[in-house]
């Protein structure tokens, strides 16, 4: 099979995964290229209330394949710079499914989720200094609102690894589970993310990514969403909540 991205969407979960099996899902140009419009498409369906980020095997992705990268280092790290931010920028949960390594060009796209579940014996690395390489400045100030100035420049001076403990102490993953545990967890979480108010999330997620402008409109859409008085009923009933608002209207 193709270096390419796969996806499937069932009980409101779209799963991606980078499949590029023969170089640790390396990404190439292509896969660059197809990632914003895909999830262009899983913004639009409204089938959709969380995405998860996987790579195929037991490998997240061990960064940018460099032989698909062949013209200007420029041209290349906009690629990666535009899959980024579209990423960072989808409007649902973002959830990144690591295992092995998350180096590189993956560290990027792991950063640019929301949540970061890792199983034990990940490793995770960002490696322009073995390269001569610039980091960008928008991936640059995501790391450090991750993880702090200090370790980012660990990360960044270095390109040396780390293991999932000091990448659970530093904050760079969320959770850190037993091999043959992760799967089962973030089904469970996405479950959990698929079945609160995405009126909740969509403003916290805006909120939290520092946005500043919008707190009048959110309060409109809380105003006429019925979101609140539906979780207050269900929370009085006893009974799980049906929220309705999906930010289509």
């Amino acid at each position: 099979m193709e270096p390419q991205l796969l996806h499937s969407v069932a009980d409101g979960v779209a799963t991606v995964v980078i499949h590029h099996p023969a170089k640790r899902n390396a990404m190439t140009a292509g896969m660059w290229r197809a990632l914003p419009p895909l999830l262009d498409r899983l913004t639009a369906d409204a089938a959709v209330r969380v995405l998860v980020l996987t790579g195929e095997g037991g490998t997240f992705c061990a960064g940018a394949d460099i032989s698909t990268l062949r013209g200007s280092s420029d041209e290349a790290q906009g690629l990666s710079v535009r899959a980024e931010e579209a990423l960072a920028a989808f409007p649902k949960p973002t959830l990144a499914a690591v295992r092995g390594y998350c180096v590189g060009g993956g560290s990027q796209l792991a950063a640019a989720c929301d949540l970061r579940f890792a199983q034990e014996g990940a490793l995770f690395g960002v490696t322009p200094a073995k390269l001569g390489i610039v980091y960008p400045a928008s991936s640059t100030r995501r790391l450090v609102s991750l993880v702090g100035p200090a370790t980012a420049k660990y990360l960044l001076f270095s390109g040396e690894l780390i293991d999932t403990e000091r990448a659970l102490r530093t904050g760079l993953v969320d959770e850190v589970l037993p091999e043959g545990e992760l799967g089962k967890r973030v089904a469970e979480f996405a479950r959990i993310l698929a079945a609160r108010s995405q009126l909740t999330q969509a403003a916290a997620k805006e909120f939290a990514d520092g946005r500043t402008d919008r707190d009048a409109y959110w309060s409109g859409q809380a105003r006429g969403s019925g979101d609140t008085a539906e979780g207050v009923a269900a929370f009085l009933e006893r009974r799980q909540p049906r929220f309705t608002w999906t930010g289509s209207g």
